[in-house]
């Protein structure tokens, strides 16, 4: 399922699946809901999107409540997780997934959102994106993100990132498949269990970041998804943002881990992830690596309609 586009006018919802608004991260919330506003949006805070109920955040259900009802909110067109955190993947058992599939709408966010946005893809099929939280709006250096939330969601522009991306090849290769992925620590612990998301054929994008996860967690990380199997379903791997005071990249890791055991591709670039250059990845849609373009990534068909 492919949700519709957003235009001027339209309500924007804001939620808090992982932790909670506190007034250390008001001012930017402000500030995005001024941008957003100023463009044309308006902006509806779910009841709880500010709830503390537990001291680390609110209530599973309150949180749960919150997803529901800006999902049946006719006047809600978009759903933004507000910011990032921790535990978005206690909702799992407690989402009403035919509520979800029944509305569809656009869905975004990143870091412990990936928690959701793959399972949410997994269970109903709707199509969800990785991209800016209401907060990172406005709380990073530039207006990249920003830029890329209006031309996904509002212009269908289908490009990934802006013109002066870089991208790396780290091994060459075509491959074609849906996308799935996100933050790697998040994404490892879905490719196994009840909650499990398919990566059969389909082309993984992964990042993380470099003040919480150590190289060797990264490593941890991927060995767990190889020991499972996740390694020998892919078409193709993208490689996103990754910044440890080390200097030991991501894709040094990557590579550490998958050897030259396999077949697919493999790129680099820096315009996802904990960084200011974040382009919109819809989770869900087919696209295509070349390692021989100077974008070596492209989507195939419409993420919104």
């Amino acid at each position: 399922m492919i949700p519709n586009k957003l235009q001027r006018g339209d309500t924007i919802g804001v939620i808090s699946p992982s932790s909670p608004l506190l007034e250390s991260k008001l001012e930017d919330i402000n500030k995005s809901k001024t941008l957003m506003e100023n463009y044309g949006f308006k902006v509806k805070f779910a009841k709880n999107a500010f709830s503390n109920t537990l001291g680390y955040s609110a209530t599973v259900k309150e949180k749960v409540d919150d997803i529901h009802e800006m999902f049946l909110d006719k006047e809600v067109k978009a759903i933004f997780s507000s910011t990032g955190g921790n535990n978005s993947s206690s909702l799992f058992e407690y989402l009403d997934y035919e509520i979800i599939k029944n509305n569809p709408k656009i869905i975004c966010g990143f870091s412990d959102f990936t928690s959701l946005t793959n399972v949410i893809y997994q269970k109903t099929g709707l199509v969800t994106f990785n991209g800016a939280t209401f907060k990172s709006l406005t709380s990073w250096e530039t207006d990249y993100g920003y830029k890329e939330v209006i031309k996904r969601f509002c212009e269908d522009d289908l490009s990934l990132g802006q013109d002066d991306d870089e991208y790396i090849t780290i091994k060459d290769g075509v491959a074609e498949g849906k996308l799935i992925g996100g933050n790697l620590n998040l994404f490892s612990s879905l490719i196994s269990g009840k909650y499990k998301v398919d990566c059969k054929d389909k082309i993984l994008f992964i990042e993380d970041t470099g003040f919480e996860a150590e190289p060797a967690d990264l490593s941890r990380y991927l060995y767990h998804m190889k020991q499972n199997g996740a390694f020998d379903e892919i078409s193709g791997l993208w490689i996103g943002n990754y910044e440890h005071e080390s200097g030991i990249s991501i894709e040094r890791v990557v590579m550490d881990v998958l050897g030259d055991e396999y077949n697919f591709p493999i790129i680099k670039s820096n315009n996802f992830g904990h960084t200011d250059r974040k382009t919109v990845i819809p989770i869900g849609i087919m696209a295509r690596i070349n390692t021989k373009d100077k974008c070596k990534i492209k989507l195939l068909e419409k993420c919104v309609i």
